[in-house]
This record gives structure tokens, C-alpha cells and sequence, in this order.
């Protein structure tokens, strides 16, 4: 029995010792964004090795003046989401071309936009821990811009208590219900959440966030205005019952890059929640916009992926190095530019594999391919940085520091 015990405490110790090799920082090496610069700057885009996520900066620059030059008159703000790509140095480029503040949808990605110099943001997902509106309440403490947001009389009181151990006011505002997945129920029970929230004396009633992700990828422009209108009427009806309660009513929050165009037309609505308009992916492509019903061009696909053939054994298949770990989604299918008779599966972990009739040139392995995504904002949270570039070459390296900050 002794032996077996002694045996027993030999085994754990040598496993906690293992562990504790594998996390030894002597172990843990990674290039460094310096490093990266230093070595990829200048490079054409077709050179780099894949898979390789590139944001052509023309192109995303021009979907961020565009998206104000569409609303400038219409009385509806900009609110970035940057849940698309979780980088606080384009977080900032927003701002600086009129943004009222961005959206973040966890309280790890409000931390991380705060923290590099973002004074404004919204969370627009609800904490309901004690933990973690405590954890809210300290980054509200240190950040005056930051805005919370909740669907919930049960934690008014837990963020009350938060608020006031931390010795501030926090700016809340109420989630009503558009999709039947977060949020209060429009109508009474929303102005009820909204008056219990003004009652207390370490909170601030802000306003509404109201977002129809139902309605943001219906195809053709005028059958999704229909239902977007539609799906609205009762959060305009609990927004006129809150103003009538002589609430504060500054944020009417809401749409999406599928919508952003069509919400002047809901009664009170301050700011859209536009995200993808920036990078642009197959998904809202394919919806249709206000002036082609079956491409929706208004902004400009900025963001790719980089991949290269590795392998073409069989006639009419290529087989990529750009799987689900480089797409995540694998429908719709990516879009290989240039090859518009090309279905690209990225049904595998690390491989894509390529079917198709007619190309409109020959390949060979090594070949290089570029791939419009198939949904952005989780393909982004893929990688590590995306690469700056103009004209095909490489001019900068972004950091994705919210990459996994899904908390």
C-alpha cells in the first residue's frame, strides 16, 4: 500500500513537473508583431506565406467614408461593431471618420478597445454574474465612456451594487427583444426594466439597443425593408411609451451593414450598428443593396485570405492550405477571385479543396489564390494580425488584439 502511494505521488509530481516545463517561458515562443514587420513590409501580398488574411486599406477606407457619406442628412449616427475585426487601430480609424463611439459585444472586447485609447463604447451583450458586472463596473470606473447594457430586472440590482461599491454612475441601456434570442420584451415590460434602472441612484437610463439580426441577410433590398419596418413597429411603439414616461431617450441604437440604409425611416433611431460594411463577405454580397437587388455593392470586399495550392492530383480538383481554420464558415462557399466557375469547400480543418468545370487560367502547385470570406467577423477572430496593404503590397501589420476575447 505504501509503495502504491509513494508510486502515486512520484506520477503527479511528474506530471505537475511536465506541466510546468510546458509552461515555462523558455518554451513559449512566438515572432513578434516587430518581428513580422520587419520581415513582411513591402512584400507583394501574393508572396506572403498562407493562409494570409489581407485588408486592402483603399478599399476599407473607402467603405468607412462611404457608410457617412450615404447617412450624412439623415439625422442616424455611426456605431461601429467591432466584433468584425476586433482591432483597436481600425477601431480608431472609425472614430476618426465621425463614428459616435463603436459596439463591442463582450465585456473582454470592451476592455480591449478602452485600454488602446477608445473612449467610447458600447457592450452591447448583457453580464449577469456578480463577477463579471463587478468586473464591468472597475472598467466603467476607469473608463466614463463605457456603456452597458441589460435585458433584466433580476441584475439591476446586482449592477446597482456594483456601481455603487465602485463609487460611480453607470450609463445603462436597456436590450429590447427584436429576434427572440437577447433582450426584454418590447412594450410594458421594457418600460418597466427601463423606469426600476432610472430609480436607482448609481445608475443612468441611457436609452435602447434594438437589433433585428433576423432580417439583416433577407435577399433583395426591398423585401428585407418590408420586414426590417415591420419588425421595428412594436420597439417604436415601446420607444414612444418610454419618452412619454419623460425617460431619457439619447440612444436609439440598432441595424446592421444589411440595414444601414433604411433605418431613418424608424421613428427616434439615433445610431447603426453597422460591422461587415468594412470588410465585406459573401454572405452580404449575395443580399442585394438599395440599386442592385442581386449584388449588394454599396462597400467594397477589403478583406481576403491568401492560399496556395498544395496538391492537384485529380483533373478538375486543386486542394488548398486554407481549410475551416482559415474560413471558419464553410457556407456559403468562399469566392475565388477570378474564378467564377470555382466551388471552394473548406469542409476540412487545414484543407481546401476546389471543384470546378472551366478556369480561366492554368495553376500549378505553389500557385497562389485569393479568397473572399465566407462570413468576416469569425474568420477574423482566426488570426493573429491581418496584413495592411495598398496596391497588392504589404504597408502595415494590424494586430487583432481581441482575437479570443469572447468573454
Amino acid at each position: 500500500m505504501s509503495n502504491s502511494l509513494n508510486r502515486r505521488n512520484f506520477l503527479q509530481a511528474g506530471a505537475i513537473a511536465g506541466v510546468a516545463s510546458l509552461l515555462s517561458p523558455l518554451t513559449l515562443k512566438a515572432k513578434s508583431i516587430e518581428e513580422i514587420t520587419d520581415s513582411e513590409i513591402g512584400k507583394s501580398k501574393w508572396d506572403l506565406d498562407s493562409p494570409a488574411l489581407c485588408v486592402d486599406l483603399d478599399k476599407m477606407e473607402q467603405n468607412i467614408k462611404t457608410v457617412h457619406t450615404r447617412l450624412k442628412g439623415t439625422g442616424v449616427g455611426v456605431r461601429p461593431h467591432v466584433k468584425t475585426h476586433k482591432c483597436p487601430a481600425i477601431a480608431k480609424m472609425q472614430v476618426d471618420a465621425g463614428a459616435v463611439g463603436v459596439c463591442a459585444a463582450k465585456l473582454s472586447e470592451s476592455e480591449i478597445m478602452l485600454d488602446n485609447g477608445i473612449k467610447n463604447v458600447l457592450m452591447t451583450g448583457v453580464n449577469v454574474t456578480v463577477p463579471k458586472i463587478k468586473r464591468a463596473m472597475a472598467l466603467r470606473k476607469k473608463y466614463p465612456g463605457f456603456i452597458q447594457a441589460i435585458d433584466n430586472p433580476q441584475y439591476v440590482q446586482d449592477m446597482q451594487d456594483a456601481a455603487k461599491a465602485a463609487g460611480i454612475v453607470a450609463d445603462v441601456v436597456v436590450d429590447v427583444d427584436v429576434i427572440q434570442r437577447s433582450g426584454v420584451m418590447p412594450g410594458a415590460p421594457a418600460l418597466a426594466l427601463a423606469q426600476l434602472i432610472s430609480k436607482m441612484p448609481n445608475l443612468k437610463f441611457r436609452g435602447i439597443l434594438a437589433y433585428d439580426g433576423a432580417a439583416n441577410h433577407i435577399h433583395g433590398f426591398q423585401k428585407r425593408k418590408v420586414e426590417v419596418l415591420k419588425n421595428m413597429e412594436p420597439i417604436v411603439k415601446t420607444y414612444d411609451m418610454m419618452k412619454a414616461a419623460g425617460l431619457n431617450m439619447e440612444i436609439f441604437s440598432g441595424g446592421s451593414t444589411g440595414t444601414y440604409d433604411m433605418m431613418q425611416e424608424v421613428s427616434g433611431f439615433t445610431d447603426v450598428q453597422v460591422g461587415s460594411y468594412l470588410f465585406m463577405d459573401r454572405q452580404y454580397i449575395e443580399i442585394g443593396g438599395a440599386k442592385n437587388e442581386k449584388v449588394f455593392d454599396d462597400f467594397a470586399p477589403s478583406l481576403t485570405v491568401m492560399t496556395t495550392i498544395i496538391n492537384m492530383n485529380y483533373p478538375k480538383k486543386i486542394i488548398t492550405d486554407s481549410g475551416s481554420k482559415a474560413l471558419t464558415l464553410n457556407q456559403p462557399p468562399a469566392i475565388v477571385i477570378g474564378e467564377p466557375d470555382f466551388v471552394y469547400s473548406a469542409g476540412s480543418d487545414e484543407y481546401g479543396t476546389i471543384t470546378f468545370d472551366n478556369a480561366n487560367k492554368s495553376y500549378k502547385i505553389g500557385d497562389k489564390l485569393e479568397l473572399i470570406i465566407p462570413h468576416c467577423d469569425p474568420a477574423v477572430n482566426e488570426y493573429d494580425f491581418m496584413y495592411g496593404t495598398r496596391k497588392d503590397k504589404v504597408v502595415s501589420i494590424l494586430p487583432i488584439l481581441g482575437r479570443g476575447k469572447s468573454q
